[in-house]
């Protein structure tokens, strides 16, 4: 688990309510809301409560659980579960990630390209 102070990490303010984003759903272990620079008609972001780098720092197979779970969730809501929708998670640098705290993109609505990039 990282050592970054939750006032310093978008995601942990967004989770303590600090910055304000369109929940969609959540869990005991996750929030859900919309991603503010969608890049399909569905697009939410699946984060944990709690601060985690990203899944290569990711300890705890229960927490993990839990996103997909909220993931698969947020995908019946959304109305894309049935069409198909794909989940995708960045690591580090050459992976894409661009936010230090571990999270999920729950993307669909339109068919995906493959390979994705």
């Amino acid at each position: 688990m990282s050592t970054v102070q939750p006032d310093a990490c978008i995601f942990c303010r967004i989770v303590a309510g600090a910055i304000p984003a369109t929940v969609v759903a959540s869990n005991a272990h996750a929030l859900a809301f919309r991603d503010l620079h969608p890049q399909a008609p569905v697009h939410v972001l699946v984060v944990p409560r709690r601060h985690v780098a990203s899944l290569a720092t990711a300890d705890d197979a229960a927490e993990l659980g839990e996103l997909l779970a909220l993931a698969a969730e947020v995908a019946r809501q959304e109305g894309i579960a049935d069409a198909g929708y794909r989940v995708v998670t960045n690591i580090g640098a050459d992976g894409g990630q661009t936010v230090g705290h571990l999270h999920l993109h729950v993307l669909g609505g339109r068919a995906m390209d493959w390979p994705p990039g």
